[in-house]
């Protein structure tokens, strides 16, 4: 079907703004005459135009008489933009083929209502799966007001994130290495663990053309981060937040002397409360977290019901090695109905390595 064509387009150009619009939703827009696009646009940056009125402004004749394909129901609110309705209608358009309805309070409906008033037709749900996969971390932080939050694994065909000496440098082949900086780009934050950290040193930037990097978040409930390691050292250019359970004064002095924000939680069992980290992480609207390791915070988010995405990258080698590090650690469940469920994996390769993308069963 030629509307699916055309929405596809729409989706294509959304995902330009990976990377720029978040905590907004990704949104393309086409708007087509007599079967002939005549103007395309995206949703480029967090406080710019949205991508309707960026289709309409790229026009090459006049929209009159025009049908819009919008990946996600326009905007019918003032915002930091004026509402895409008011465009929408004033330019002249006819019918609008709609991917998405918007879970947002201010939008849900209210914008799809707004333009069958004014006499435009509407047909919703043209490739619907593909424009809510587009916005998942957008669905789940405008209902939830908490991060998506997915782990990122590395793993061994028999299971290991290490050696038994620790070594993990490389374990997947360069074509993962560089999907994984893709990825990074995705999310608003980076987090992994302050034993990740005293052990490889990462600088957890994006090394891709065009980056954006994630605020690093790092979980170090003791404040035992080194002051001469690659996050500190790089946090004037790259935002780094450190989630601690400290009060240890002369430490956080140092660390916000080197720009460091530090974000004081409670703790749970020991540890970080991620749950509580979560809320103040949205609050501070960081829509996503990409959990980046160790073993020990993967099983603890896992436990915390915060993940809900799950993204394991397997290379056709085998360590071996009872000592050897494995992705999820901690106690682990006991028995196995009490095991954390996933769904069917989307599954593709890089190189000789295998990417298994589960989503978690009832997150």
């Amino acid at each position: 079907m030629k509307e699916d064509i055309f929405m596809m387009t729409a989706i294509k150009l959304a995902e330009n703004g990976i990377g720029f619009v978040n905590p907004n939703p990704l949104v393309g827009a086409v708007i087509v005459k007599d079967d002939r696009i005549i103007g395309k646009g995206w949703h480029e940056a967090c406080g710019q135009p949205h991508a309707e009125r960026n289709a309409l402004r790229n026009c090459t004749e006049s929209p009159e008489g025009a049908d819009l394909y919008v990946t996600l129901e326009p905007c019918c609110h003032h915002g930091k933009q004026p509402p895409c309705t008011e465009a929408i209608i004033q330019a002249g358009i006819k019918k609008v083929y709609i991917g998405s309805d918007d879970p947002n309070p201010l939008v849900a409906g209210k914008g799809i209502e707004q333009l069958r008033q004014a006499g435009i037709e509407v047909v919703t749900g043209v490739c619907k799966e593909k424009c809510d996969r587009l916005n998942r971390i957008f669905f789940h932080y405008i209902t939830n007001k908490t991060p998506y939050c997915m782990i990122k694994i590395a793993m061994t065909a028999d299971g290991k994130t290490a050696t038994r000496t620790g070594a993990s440098r490389w374990i997947t082949g360069e074509l993962s290495r560089q999907h994984v900086h893709e990825t990074r780009k995705l999310f608003s934050g980076i987090m992994c663990g302050i034993g990740t950290v005293i052990a490889d040193n990462p600088s957890l930037t994006c090394r891709i053309e065009n980056p954006s990097n994630p605020v690093r978040i790092i979980c170090d409930t003791h404040l035992r981060i080194p002051m001469d390691c690659n996050i500190v050292r790089t946090a004037k250019d790259v935002p780094t937040i450190i989630a601690t359970a400290s009060q240890d004064s002369n430490k956080i002095q140092k660390l916000e002397n080197q720009n460091v924000q530090i974000m004081k939680v409670p703790s749970c069992e020991g540890y970080v409360d991620l749950k509580s980290l979560m809320k103040k992480l949205g609050a501070q609207g960081i829509d996503s977290v990409l959990l980046e390791g160790g073993s020990h915070l993967h099983e603890s988010a896992l436990r915390a019901g915060i993940v809900q995405h799950i993204q394991i990258y397997i290379a056709s080698k085998i360590f071996g090695g009872v000592s050897a590090k494995t992705a999820v650690g901690g106690l682990g469940v006991a028995e196995v109905d009490e095991a954390y469920l996933l769904t069917e994996p989307e599954i593709r390769r890089y190189g000789s390595d295998i990417l298994l993308d589960y989503d978690i069963l009832g997150e």
